[in-house]
This record gives structure tokens, sequence and C-alpha cells, in this order.
């Protein structure tokens, strides 16, 4: 029986008879999908999560986590974990992405800070897997492997693995020195909805304890939308001077903030880049492919921008054929 009748029966018992029907809701990156399910009065949203390639228990636990933290996330109505099979509450169709311009820009990001406050105020050691140096470069080695080997085709020599290796060493050095709080790790326009109590918040099944910064990085420098860099500099001002009446211990110097930042966003637009060609060529999903140049593109800027990660910069473009572009230094 497949997956989708599967579900249908199970769904056909939890709901008592009532009638409903199915549409498709979402469909991530991982094995994960989402129904929604819609009956006479109102709808709600099935997980299918597969157990031979997805776990519930992630998802059930750090639910109740963010929500005891006061963050908007999906109520677990119904849960089978033998099956695999998760029956939420409905956060609605409007993601951020659908709904952000120059227009609702400010105060939806206003609202997705405020929340990431909120959830980093709440948050406390030991109860999230660490975000660790290894963790960090596991997920960077990601790029070597992925995009590098298989999507570019290429394999590096003695003096730039030693590059990749420096850069990396240092982004993480970087990174583990930052304040370690509650860390979405995936807080970006697809995963946040806009909701009355805004935003409504997905796909928290992989949060971590980690560095400050990361969840702004995938908030303000996302995959999937751009901005001009003054207005990113603004959000992100905006956020600092906020964390820091809140009292969260972020650098009371600007600048070294916003270079936290800026390295966080390597750390993830490496990784991201790994992991997008990996979703194209070990998948099939090569609707990430679309989305590789914006990254690369954050990642460009970056390593222009600062004297350390200037080698990797000038690595990039051997690897990809490209001069210097104007505009990525100061």
């Amino acid at each position: 029986m497949d997956r989708k009748r599967q579900l249908e029966q199970w769904l056909g018992v939890v709901l008592t008879d009532k009638a409903f029907t199915l549409s498709v809701a979402s469909a991530d990156a991982s094995f994960r999908r989402y129904f929604r399910v819609h009956l006479q009065d109102k709808t709600l949203i099935a997980m299918d999560a597969p157990p031979e390639q997805e776990s519930c228990t992630s998802f059930i636990d750090i639910a109740k986590l963010f929500l005891d933290c006061g963050l908007h996330v999906p109520e677990v109505i119904v849960q089978d974990m033998e099956q695999g099979f998760l029956l939420l509450s409905d956060l609605g169709n409007d993601t951020y992405l659908s709904q952000l311009n120059k227009d609702t820009a400010q105060p939806l990001y206003g609202d997705a800070t405020n929340a990431l406050i909120n959830l980093q105020l709440a948050s406390k050691p030991n109860v999230l897997p660490a975000y660790d140096a290894a963790l960090l470069m596991r997920e960077m080695q990601l790029f070597p492997e992925w995009y590098l080997a298989k999507h570019l085709n290429v394999n590096l020599d003695a003096a730039q693995q030693s590059v990749l290796d420096k850069t990396f060493t240092i982004l993480t050095q970087n990174i583990l020195s930052q304040t370690q709080v509650y860390v979405h790790r995936d807080y970006h326009s697809r995963n946040l909805m806009v909701c009355e109590n805004n935003p409504g918040i997905l796909d928290f099944q992989d949060a971590v304890y980690g560095p400050i910064t990361y969840d702004l990085v995938s908030l303000l420098k996302d995959a999937y939308i751009s901005w001009e860099e003054a207005d990113m500099m603004d959000w992100v001002v905006r956020y600092w001077d906020a964390a820091r009446k809140a009292g969260l211990l972020v650098p009371s110097d600007f600048s070294e903030f916003y270079r936290n930042f800026e390295w966080m966003g390597a750390q993830r637009h490496i990784k991201v880049l790994g992991i997008f060609a990996r979703l194209s060529h070990r998948d099939g999903k090569d609707a990430y492919l679309k989305d590789m140049p914006l990254v690369m593109d954050y990642l460009r800027r970056v390593c222009g921008r600062y004297l350390e990660l200037r080698p990797m910069l000038k690595l990039l473009n051997t690897l990809e054929g490209q001069e210097e572009k104007a505009g990525y230094t100061f």
C-alpha cells in the first residue's frame, strides 16, 4: 500500500469517519510530506514522515519546547510514531515568501526578529544538541563533496584544499566564540507563515543549541529572496539594538556583531551550496539549482569583504572560471 493510501486510512480512523479530502500542502527537502486535510468546518495538516527515513520524535519534542518559549508553532493533535503520521493544526497558506515585498518587509521581519529574540531569551544549555565544531565541519564538507566534486566535477589540488581547510577553520573558530542560544536552523521565508499570531513557525525539528547569529542569517540572507544590502543592514541593526535591550549577550560594537553575522552566513552558504547540489544529483530535486546563484553571490560578497576570507574568493573564482567582480571588496 502506498503512503498516501495508508495515511488516508489512518485519518479515517482518527477523524472518526468524518468526511475529508486531502490536498498537497508542501514537500520539503527531506522525505517528509505535508497534506492539508479539508473538513467541513476547518482544515488540519497531516505530516507523512516515513519511519525508515524520518523521525517524528524531534518534531514533537521541539514543538513543545518552542511553544513553551512563546512561539507560534503547530499543535500536535494526534500522533502515530509507528506509522510516521502526525495530525497538526493548520497555520494557513501564506508563507513569508508569498507575502514579502518592499511594503511588507519591515513589519514582517520585525515580527520574525521579535519571535527570534523571545526564543533566544528562553535558551538553556543541555536541552538541544550542540551545534559544535564537528557538526559545523560536517556541514561544510558537503561543499567539496557535492558542489565541487559532483556539480562542478572538479578535484582540488593540495594548495586549494589547504585554502578550503583554513577557511573552514577560521569560520568555525568565530562561530564557536559567539553566544550560544536555541537555533531553529532553517528560519527563512518558506518556513515562516503570515498569520494572526505572526509569525507561524514550521520545520523546526532540526533545532540545535548554537550561535546567536545563525537564525538571523537564515532570515535575512535567505536563499529564496534577496534585498538591497542597505535594507539588510538596517534590519540587522534593528535586531542588534533590540537584542541588546532585551539582555542578550551580543557584542556592544555593531561592527563586531555584523562580522559575526557575515561569517556565520559564509558557513551557512557553503553548506547550502552542498545541500542544493546533493538534492539535485542524489535526490533528483533539480528545482534547487535555480537558487544556487543567489547563495553563491552571498558567499562571494562576504569573502571579498574580509581579508581572512579573500583566499576563498580567489579559489571560487579559479574553480568557476570567473573574474573578481567589482563591488565585492570595500
